[in-house]
């Protein structure tokens, strides 16, 4: 590439344009209400059930560490009953810990299914090997008669 191409490239001062180097303005941070928070919850965790919160998240230009704190503010009932507008701040150290503790009984809960589900399969499938075990032993005595 010559000079002249890339001083035409920059503009005749040599500079970029005042658009910056993508071409397009910088775009101003966007802040969400209460509302908008609970509403992306709601929508990314559908999306998560279908296999699809990566792409959610692109679409909606949101990180998951958004997400994230989102969530402890929701659950330490921050979101809850704010008005329209109304700025959400960060979480206190009770509201914190509530957040923690809810997130930590949500998973253990979860195991808790889980483990039961386990204990119940495991109890069908000993009486099945005690049934099945029985019925060879009563045939083997009926072969020695």
């Amino acid at each position: 590439m010559t000079r002249t191409s890339t001083a035409v490239a920059e503009g005749h001062n040599g500079r970029m344009g005042s658009r910056g180097p993508r071409g397009d303005e910088p775009k101003r941070r966007r802040a969400f209400s209460a509302a908008d928070k609970l509403a992306y919850l709601q929508a990314y965790e559908q999306a998560i059930e279908h296999g699809d919160g990566g792409g959610y998240l692109r679409r909606e230009g949101l990180y998951s560490s958004q997400i994230s704190e989102w969530r402890k503010q929701r659950d330490a009932g921050v979101l809850s009953g704010k008005k329209p507008g109304e700025k959400v701040g960060k979480l206190t150290a009770e509201q914190a810990e509530i957040a923690r503790l809810t997130a930590e009984l949500a998973r253990a809960n979860k195991r808790l299914v889980t483990t039961e589900a386990a204990l119940d399969i495991m109890g069908k499938a000993h009486a099945l090997l005690e049934s099945l075990s029985e019925r060879a032993d009563s045939q083997e005595q009926r072969r020695k008669r």
